[in-house]
């Protein structure tokens, strides 16, 4: 007669550049408690130089057709000495969302499509080497087996075919959650 309730998942998720104050704040802050706290990569913050160029881009819950909360997040950058060249990084999920295959799908969707709108030739990323095989199944390809910040990582190239130009991130896209 009283079981216990499970927590509420949301069933949808929107994905987009993070432009809102309170959206740009949230994805710092999930970054931080992922690189930071969760995984200790990085002492206290992990923002570097990258940061004032990069653009932000935010998976958000929603509840009654209204977002709620910044449960994923991934910063997008192009290389200004190196033009066409665009790099993705500090892709960070919500620990009781990661489960949901949809949120890091998205947020690389978005993160390489609007790249590729805004001339990206090329889209490079660092990836943690347990998180390639998704990575793999999104069109990317190993390119080398480094070690960063003590961690093994691939260096990965996106497949720009598999990723259409996304010519209005600001709204992104939203995705049904699916269970990986």
């Amino acid at each position: 007669m009283f079981d216990p309730v499970p927590p509420y998942r949301p069933s949808h998720f929107r994905v987009k550049f993070a432009v809102a104050p309170w959206e740009r704040r949230a994805c710092a802050a999930l970054r931080r408690h992922v690189f930071c706290a969760e995984q200790g990569l990085f002492e206290g913050d992990d923002r570097d130089a990258i940061d004032a160029q990069a653009i932000p881009i935010c998976a958000l819950s929603t509840l009654g057709g209204d977002t709620d909360a910044v449960v994923g997040t991934v910063r997008i950058h192009a290389v200004a000495e190196r033009p066409g060249e665009w790099w993705g990084s500090r892709l960070a999920v919500e620990r009781s969302f990661r489960g949901t295959a949809a949120l890091g799908a998205g947020l690389i969707q978005v993160a390489v499509a609007s790249a590729h709108a805004r001339g990206c030739t090329r889209f490079l990323a660092h990836v943690q080497a347990q998180n390639a095989p998704l990575f793999r199944t999104l069109h990317w390809a190993s390119l080398a087996e480094l070690d960063l910040h003590g961690r093994p990582h691939h260096l990965m190239q996106a497949d720009l075919a598999a990723y259409p130009p996304m010519h209005d991130p600001e709204h992104g896209l939203v995705t049904l959650a699916k269970a990986a």
